[in-house]
């Protein structure tokens, strides 16, 4: 089947303004929707990414009070970044924003580069990001296509499609900056995210309420739950994680960057906890006193078991087993670092250590 859009002008006409009407009437007061300060919009679209809207106000608002412009950010050390992100996961996503204001600050004088080939050309930043900053702050003609715009193009056109596959999302690009008016761009990209996040739904989508539905091609084929078709989700990899919370009589732990197969999912190559993967069939405790004494020369049969903690990151189910290993004396290591359990909060560890380190607080003193 074609897709390519084919539409009268008043058709086309008729979506433009219906959509942009609906939208200035009813978009959501973002914090990011304030002014067109291209920084602020960037960092919105890079927490954005596979983290919703909710979850993100509150480290966005967070994180402009402790970095309010590109410098600032680019001043500070890569650790203080990453202590400001802990909790939104994704943590490659704050590296690139922190190498990317750099390169904007050393190459572009501290502001967001309009050309298009000049944004992705920056760490972090993709065609839809690239195309949604350009568009909101520089009126730029990019179509931004994401998941939620994707969908709406499936159903205004009964695409049977599965935005998922390259070749489909590519000819889902195309109608997207076939129906993109030449004025208003960014309140148009926002205008399609918006309709798709808040009324045409992944499941149950409000077509009573859509200014487009009367337009809409799934609709009037009944198709709307059907289309666009689901996508084919990985199976989920469970996976079994022991942590060794090593405490000595003064209440100190201990943290590495030891590299392992896991640590990249889980702990984002920050500091975390001794931890090793543990094989179906073996026994959690013995599998973490090896490692133990493989890779810190630790021997220790007190392994007191904490309370277990689910945790999941992008397909894997992971079960966190957590033991409290009291010991004489911490040793000092290349790549460990030993500082008491209450500051871990300062430092900038993934949410999977944070939930290893809840179960041991009640028992140390504070």
């Amino acid at each position: 089947m074609a897709h390519t859009v084919r539409l009268m002008p008043r058709q086309l006409a008729a979506i433009r303004r219906r959509l942009l009407a609906w939208y200035r009437a009813n978009r959501r007061a973002l914090p990011w929707r304030k002014g067109r300060d291209p920084y602020r919009i960037w960092l919105a679209e890079i927490m954005l990414q596979q983290t919703r809207i909710a979850a993100v106000i509150p480290y966005y608002e967070r994180f402009l009070r402790r970095f309010p412009t590109v410098e600032s950010l680019a001043r500070a050390r890569a650790s203080e970044v990453l202590k400001h992100w802990a909790g939104l996961g994704y943590y490659s996503r704050a590296r690139n924003l922190h190498r990317a204001a750099r390169e904007i600050v050393r190459h572009h004088d501290g502001k967001f580069p309009k050309a298009l080939d000049a944004a992705l050309a920056l760490p972090g930043i993709g065609r839809y990001t690239a195309a949604a900053i350009l568009s909101i702050a520089f009126d730029a003609p990019l179509a931004a296509l994401d998941g939620n715009v994707a969908r709406v193009l499936a159903r205004l056109f009964a695409f049977r499609v599965d935005p998922s596959d390259v070749k489909q999302k590519h000819k889902l690009a195309e109608a997207s900056q076939q129906l993109l008016p030449s004025y208003s761009p960014g309140d148009w990209n926002q205008a399609m995210m918006e309709l798709g996040e808040t009324v045409c739904t992944p499941r149950a989508p409000h077509c009573e309420v859509c200014p487009l539905a009367n337009l809409c091609r799934a609709k009037a084929l009944n198709l709307a739950e059907k289309i666009p078709s689901p996508r084919r989700k990985p199976a989920s990899v469970p996976m079994r994680i022991a942590a060794a919370i090593l405490l000595d009589p003064q209440g100190r732990i201990l943290l590495t960057k030891f590299p392992g197969r896991h640590d990249a999912v889980l702990f984002s190559r920050m500091w975390q906890f001794p931890a090793t993967e543990v094989a179906d069939g073996l026994n959690p405790a013995s599998t973490l006193a090896r490692n133990l004494r493989a890779t810190l020369g630790i021997a220790s049969n007190h392994f007191a078991a904490l309370p277990p903690a689910s945790h999941a990151v992008t397909f894997h189910k992971l079960t966190l087993l957590p033991y409290l290993v009291r010991v004489e004396r911490i040793p000092h290591l290349p790549g460990c670092r030993t500082l008491p359990l209450s500051k871990l909060s300062d430092l900038a560890v993934s949410s999977a250590t944070r939930k290893i380190a809840h179960g041991a607080l009640k028992f140390v003193p504070r």
